[in-house]
């Protein structure tokens, strides 16, 4: 592994630890070199899974595409980036456990949206509103009431 500050290669791992769901391996690693300290992360490599698209187009699962929805719902709340990782993580792996050659943009979404509920309510609207498209106030409450009767 080379050095991401002086990119020699020369380095150490000091720690080595399996993420809860135990298909990513986390490695602290010390530079040989300059000393630095750095983190990789070693993913299982799965079988590609084919997304279709609404058009009917098919792409490679994209793993950026979900993270990059998931911050844009949870856009100033309070969502670190820690539990940002952890919700794509879960998605993937569900997505991985769920389908084995192809899976559409609408079963995606689905999923997303239900990781997104537990994880906060204001993310979760923002991400609905986007993906189910809504044109009026009224696919906002539908959205909303359900999750009225989690309120203390």
């Amino acid at each position: 592994m080379r050095c991401p500050f002086c990119h020699a290669d020369n380095d150490r791992v000091v720690d080595t630890r399996a993420t809860e769901d135990g298909y990513v391996i986390r490695r602290k690693r010390v530079c040989g070199s300059c000393q630095r300290k750095f983190i990789t992360l070693e993913r299982l490599e799965e079988a590609f899974i084919r997304v279709v698209k609404r058009d009917q187009t098919r792409e490679p699962l994209d793993r950026e595409k979900i993270r990059r929805g998931i911050e844009r719902a949870c856009s100033k709340r309070p969502v670190s980036s820690q539990e940002i990782e952890n919700l794509v993580l879960e998605i993937e792996s569900e997505i991985y456990s769920s389908y084995l050659l192809e899976v559409s943009t609408a079963q995606i979404g689905e999923i997303v949206m239900r990781h997104l509920a537990k994880a906060d309510d204001v993310a979760y609207i923002r991400f609905a509103s986007v993906y189910r498209e809504f044109d009026n106030v009224s696919d906002f409450i539908n959205v909303i009431e359900p999750l009225r009767g989690r309120l203390p």
